[in-house]
């Protein structure tokens, strides 16, 4: 795993996380509390999912193979999906079972200082994990704010630590403020009541990873100022004339395809345009060095065809007709793409149907 990975974090979070669960759990043995087995579990659950995160880190460097030939970069994402399971299977649901028992079944703490005392330290050490996890994600996250950080973030891990260890931080506060205010009033609900809480909230934290996850398993585009930089890249004012269209999907979180129709002259020989290519896939790895995977495919740019509108069957998901056959129909330029320049001919494309130039041509 990179570094923009969070390992630093993810191994500050499992430390801590170990340490706490065990301590929780003793206090639970001794006191009785149902905030302290709700925060023991989970506690547990949260080392058990940076042993996951730690492991698709592992499991996404592995080289590419014919059957798998973009590689295993979204492994990452497969993990940090079956974290939010956990989190929400055997942290939320467990709490708030137990939550719901202690309300119905309320007894008295025993042994107090017990939880207090494991709570504290707990918060100590949560803090510190929390205070690494902002410290590297700060590094990465430039101006946005951190909600937009954690919805744009192409790297799973350090959304779901700091999700994890903000949750659990404000579930140590509800367990101190459940267990503080059943030895004030020597009513046990209060403790139940706590649990409950912790529940709540850690499903709702389950839920927010799973709806970020599932947003980068399904495959996400490259952020909009790479975009920008890929465009202006590509094109070179002499042989690439401008950009037709372009797709580009993060096959990991340190890959990047790229995927672009790109207009040319049309006096242009073979040799030129491949040595034009070569050069705008070189000028693309170094304007966003994650561009791995780099297809582009050359054509002539037709005015009077881009003016008549985009054919929606060239876009994924495009109308086709009744008999599978794309509709025929002109292309527009990628908006915002460079004008082309006046080589461009009058007739419709003719190197539609070739295949794309892989990188490396």
């Amino acid at each position: 795993m990179s570094a923009s990975g969070g390992t630093k974090a993810i191994v500050a979070a499992l430390g801590a996380n170990l340490a706490i669960a065990v301590a929780k759990f003793v206090a639970f043995l001794f006191s009785g509390s149902s905030s302290m087995l709700a925060e023991s579990v989970h506690s547990l659950a949260d080392s058990g999912n940076q042993g996951l995160l730690l492991l698709g880190g592992k499991r996404a460097q592995r080289e590419a193979t014919p059957q798998h030939p973009f590689g295993y970069g979204r492994e990452r994402y497969i993990y940090a999906f079956l974290v939010s399971i956990v989190l929400f299977s055997v942290g939320g649901m467990f709490a708030v079972y137990e939550g719901y028992e202690k309300i119905r079944h309320p007894h008295e703490l025993e042994a107090w200082y017990w939880p207090v005392g494991v709570l504290v330290f707990a918060i100590i050490a949560e803090g510190f994990s929390f205070r690494t996890a902002i410290k590297e994600s700060n590094e990465s996250r430039g101006s946005l704010s951190w909600t937009e950080f954690i919805r744009r973030a192409k790297a799973p891990e350090l959304p779901v630590v700091l999700l994890e260890d903000f949750g659990a931080l404000i579930g140590l506060v509800l367990a101190l403020g459940g267990v503080g205010l059943a030895l004030g009033t020597g009513n046990g609900v209060w403790d139940g009541i706590g649990t409950l809480c912790i529940g709540i909230l850690l499903i709702a934290i389950a839920i927010v990873l799973a709806a970020e996850t599932k947003s980068l398993l399904l495959g996400e585009a490259a952020g909009a100022d790479q975009v920008e930089k890929i465009k202006a890249a590509v094109v070179d004012g002499d042989t690439v004339t401008g950009i037709i269209h372009m797709r580009t999907l993060h096959l990991g979180p340190e890959e990047l395809l790229v995927a672009a129709k790109i207009a040319v002259q049309h006096d242009d020989t073979a040799d030129e345009v491949a040595n034009a290519i070569n050069a705008a896939e070189s000028r693309i790895r170094a304007a966003v060095p994650i561009a791995r995977v780099i297809y582009l495919e050359p054509d002539i740019y037709n005015a009077a065809a881009a003016a008549a509108g985009t054919n929606p069957a060239k876009a994924p998901g495009g109308a086709h007709t009744p008999s599978g056959a794309e509709t025929p129909g002109p292309e527009a330029p990628e908006p915002g793409a460079a004008e082309p320049g006046s080589g461009a001919a009058d007739t419709p494309a003719a190197t539609e149907g070739n295949g794309p130039a892989e990188s490396g041509h």
